[in-house]
């Protein structure tokens, strides 16, 4: 029975070969396919006479690009923006051509345009080189795993097509991709503008005996056959037809037949296929890589959307199982990654909640080596250890396939990683796994139970200048409102969680440490946090700031020393200059205040001071 089905599940059709396009943004990757189209009469009818047109209203000659560049936004701005992907014949093969940005705020939309790339051409512009641009792009093929790279050496006209100048060219970018690891198929001198060598060959550079573009890519392999891999599915979803139940999804490598019996998820279970159903599509009792089907099961179980389906008769098909991940990541977020930051790892259609265990190894974009350290840059690739709360099921990432290749998203829904995953990450000798579990209550939701959104306020100014009273001051205000606050205060902390430490540097930062976890924790549940500590250092706030995340508003109460002094509260001023306190904050410690606060509170009363704080929270929580 060929039962009917979500749209979603479709017929299986053969596989086009990807073809991935990246470079710096102004060496030429919309003009080199604009023109790659036209020469090889892949236009759409009326579409040439649509870029002249444009064209001529800019007064310009012929700009390929246009035919990519269609958003109004791209061309004001003169870059790409997103992946555009465009089906392409050449010599009766399909291809499909993938214009991956090359602006690097864009490259997140690279990880996942040219996640299933076969092949990639590199246009680097002929006389400026590889830029910054080009080797995080040579990082990302080399992350993506794009086995066939072949390189355009564009804007070669502009050197005249000189042997010698495109050879030193053709050097620096074949050390550059041997750094790498990455094998090059060809490196072509070209003018994408002109059309020099990309369907046909250059008379301007007799000397050149290397292939076209066009016959480079011909020379790419085909997409290998995943049908004789071992079995696997990601559940997409469950429907009912007439009170049966079926489980759809994307037959992702080899094969399912009517009487297999498969695993469902980490769970374990084992069901039998009894039914594989289709689309709009012949009916058959088995179902191979690539195709769309619904899958009926005995007994009748209900899968969750991501559960992978694997054989459940053969442990060497079955997938890794781990809850500790090795990645080579590729981080997009403009502020660095820390370790015990927490994302959702997305794995084809499953989400799992992960932390950050573990930074190996960061590579140095000028060597191009791993190196130790103990965060990721913006746009910056490292070696990276998650830990899951419980198992993964997952395939290591190979070159060529699917398998393990994961994104990080953060809790605003963004993808902040390219995160393809490497295997299981064992343990350090003596250490215990540890796994934390995040919240499946979302900020937003969060936010709209409260009436307000959540956020740390981290007070730091000398001792005795009235954090703490204006930090309570503002609580009773706040609360009176209405709003979930909270104050951390630095005695209340010694006296319980923090009772252990003194006041050395390390204990102080230590300190300061809890503190922020703390502060996060709370602010995750949605409340307002008030923090009040001397926290003297730039560091140790910038510390708080990279624990807490976002939320974080450092506030300066910008109290003199000497009225400080003289409040003196707890006779501790006197006590330092008495020599009875060693390494006292103002005294024999220094104090540095912040460069640029997001409130600095000074020259009031207390009441006056402690209504500003309050107003400046309900200002920043505000929905």
């Amino acid at each position: 029975m060929n039962t009917p089905a979500s749209p979603a599940i479709g017929a299986h059709r053969a596989a086009a070969t990807p073809i991935v396009i990246v470079g710096h943004v102004d060496h030429g990757k919309s003009t080199l396919i604009g023109r790659l189209l036209h020469d090889t009469g892949s236009l759409q009818e009326g579409k040439l006479a649509q870029i002249v047109e444009s064209s001529r209203k800019r007064g310009l000659h012929i700009e390929w690009s246009f035919l990519l560049d269609s958003l109004q936004i791209e061309r004001d701005q003169g870059v790409t923006v997103d992946s555009t992907r465009i089906p392409f014949h050449l010599g009766g093969r399909e291809y499909v051509i993938v214009d991956a940005p090359g602006h690097r705020q864009f490259l997140r939309n690279m990880i996942t345009g040219a996640a299933d790339a076969e092949a990639a051409v590199l246009v680097v512009d002929a006389q400026e080189g590889a830029q910054e641009q080009t080797r995080r792009h040579a990082m990302l093929l080399r992350l993506i795993g794009i086995r066939h790279v072949i390189v355009l050496l564009n804007k070669s006209d502009l050197l005249g097509f000189d042997e010698a100048r495109i050879a030193q060219a053709e050097a620096d970018v074949r050390a550059l991709l041997g750094r790498l690891e990455i094998a090059v198929e060809a490196v072509i001198p070209a003018s994408a503008r002109d059309g020099d060598n990309i369907a046909a060959r250059s008379e301007k550079a007799p000397w050149y005996e290397g292939p076209t573009l066009t016959e480079a890519l011909a020379q790419v392999p085909p997409p290998g056959s995943r049908a004789a891999l071992p079995f696997r599915m990601p559940v997409q979803d469950v429907y009912r037809f007439d009170d049966v139940r079926y489980v759809a999804g994307r037959v992702e490598r080899g094969a399912v037949r009517t009487g297999d019996r498969i695993v469902i998820g980490a769970q374990g279970q084992v069901a039998t296929v009894v039914e594989i159903s289709r689309w709009h599509a012949p009916e058959s009792t088995v179902a191979g890589a690539g195709e769309s089907v619904a899958l009926r099961l005995e007994p009748d179980l209900v899968p969750d959307r991501g559960d992978l389906l694997f054989p459940a008769d053969d442990a060497a098909a079955a997938p890794e199982r781990a809850a500790r991940i090795r990645t080579r990541l590729f981080w997009l977020r403009s502020e660095p990654l820390r370790v015990g930051e927490s994302f959702t790892l997305r794995l084809s259609t499953a989400e799992h909640d992960v932390t950050v265990a573990s930074i190996d190894a960061v590579v140095d974009l000028d060597t191009l080596m791993l190196n130790p350290g103990d965060s990721v840059p913006a746009d910056g690739f490292a070696e990276v250890t998650l830990a899951a709360a419980h198992a993964v099921l997952f395939d290591p990432f190979q070159p060529g396939l699917s398998d393990g290749r994961g994104v990080l998203v953060d809790r605003f829904q963004r993808i902040v990683a390219g995160a393809p995953l490497i295997g299981a990450a064992a343990l350090p000798d003596g250490a215990r796994a540890i796994h934390p579990t995040a919240s499946r209550i979302d900020a937003h939701a969060r936010a709209k139970a409260r009436g307000h959104r959540a956020a740390v306020f981290w007070l730091t100014g000398l001792p005795g200048s009235g954090k703490s009273t204006l930090a309570r001051r503002a609580e009773e205000d706040l609360a009176a409102g209405g709003s979930a606050v909270t104050v951390l205060d630095g005695d209340t902390l010694r006296a319980g969680l923090c009772s252990d430490l003194g006041f050395s540097p390390e204990e102080r930062r230590e300190n300061i440490r809890r503190a922020a976890h703390v502060a996060k924790i709370l602010a995750e549940s949605g409340q307002a946090v008030i923090v009040a500590l001397v926290s003297p250092l730039r560091a140790d706030r910038e510390m708080a700031r990279q624990i807490v995340g976002e939320s974080f508003h450092e506030i300066f109460v910008d109290t003199p020393l000497a009225t400080c002094e003289a409040r003196d509260p707890k006779g501790l001023y006197a006590a330092a200059k008495a020599g009875k306190i060693p390494e006292f904050t103002g005294v024999s410690a220094p104090y540095e205040a912040p460069d640029a606060p997001a409130l600095v509170l000074a020259d009031g009363d207390a009441a006056a001071l402690a209504e500003r704080l309050a107003a400046f929270i309900r200002r920043e929580v505000a929905l």
